[in-house]
């Protein structure tokens, strides 16, 4: 365990993570998003003794406004996996969490289904606060599940603008949720988010509501013809479904498997892995070093210092990040 100061023995979690014990998921995570020192040296060493057995999960970001239907969407595709073999771990990413306590906590609730389920996993955002530490700590939880034997990875994003870009860079296929009928389909469209989208779903395309989703899904074609695809290799496809009824839920996961296939044929899919990488280096390294301005009580004061003479004014900000930079150095 790592509740006490007792070191962490990293073989026999990592072990009993590749077996698949839940228990050893939850505590490799927890480690992970642990601020202590000591802990953060065992989760880069459990992390790096764990790389071998990553790499080979589906993984895919949601994103979708609120009252989309994000939860039901993910307890239905879950179940329609689970249900054909596949083990899905479902992780957000929401930067608002250190202040509101995570909403995939109330998410369990509203995915029973897949809460119950002995083949998935469900973890809540970590309350790191800032979107650059929940998205890091976001992604080794994704390798961990990806060790534990986990073959699809669902990454939900509970917040918004950055937090869609952070998920988008860490997954294989960025799926866009929308709903029919919201007014102008179109204002509800953002350009930014339309350009991240590997495929654009719109539910509640049951009972009345169906000639409305189409109509939308109309909408959306026309808007997606307008701008460059991300990839010359795929064309985001806009598909209507409904997570009450699970019409549909096959078909987003057939497109899913769809862009797979196209990205690997054309080297696309190991090129954007390879750009991952690099980005939750750098990533990392930006946490590494805030850190290190925050850790170190003598610097902390000098930054408070800084931060005073930038707010009234005396020191220009760039020269004030200078000086920031210079005490790193």
């Amino acid at each position: 365990m790592m509740t006490s100061n007792k070191v962490v023995d990293i073989k026999a979690l990592a072990q009993d993570l590749r077996a698949g014990h839940r228990a050893a998921l939850a505590r490799a995570i927890t480690l992970i998003e642990s601020r202590r020192g000591d802990h953060q040296a065992a989760a880069r060493d459990l992390v790096q003794a764990l790389l071998p057995d990553t790499g080979k999960a589906v993984r895919v970001g949601i994103t979708g406004s609120p009252g989309v239907g994000k939860s039901t969407t993910i307890d239905g595709l879950g179940m329609f996996l689970v249900e054909r073999g596949h083990k899905v771990a479902v992780l957000a990413v929401d930067p608002s969490s250190a202040r509101t306590g995570g909403s995939i906590l109330g998410d369990k609730t509203r995915m029973a289904r897949l809460a119950a389920s002995e083949r998935a996993y469900i973890r809540p955002s970590p309350a790191s606060g800032t979107l650059g530490g929940v998205a890091a700590k976001t992604r080794e939880a994704m390798l961990l599940c990806e060790a534990a034997g986990f073959d699809v990875v669902l990454v939900e994003t509970v917040g918004i603008g950055q937090s869609e870009t952070a998920v988008c860079d860490m997954t294989d296929f960025f799926l866009a949720l929308m709903l029919p009928g919201a007014g102008d389909e179109l204002q509800g469209i953002k350009k930014g988010l339309v350009e991240l989208a590997d495929m654009i779903a719109v539910n509640k395309a049951d009972g009345d509501n169906i000639k409305r989703a189409n109509i939308a899904a109309a909408e959306y074609r026309g808007a997606l013809h307008i701008l460059t695809p991300r990839s010359e290799h795929w064309h985001p496809p806009v598909v209507t479904y409904s997570a009450l009824t699970g019409t549909g839920i096959d078909v987003l996961w057939r497109k899913i498997l769809d862009h797979r296939t196209a990205m690997n044929a054309s080297g696309e899919f190991a090129s954007r892995r390879r750009q991952q990488q690099i980005k939750w280096m750098w990533s990392m390294l930006e946490q590494r070093m805030m850190a290190r301005l925050r850790a170190d009580a003598s610097v902390r004061a000098k930054v408070k210092k800084i931060e005073a003479e930038v707010a009234d004014g005396r020191v220009t900000p760039s020269l004030g990040a200078e000086q920031i930079a210079e005490m790193l150095r």
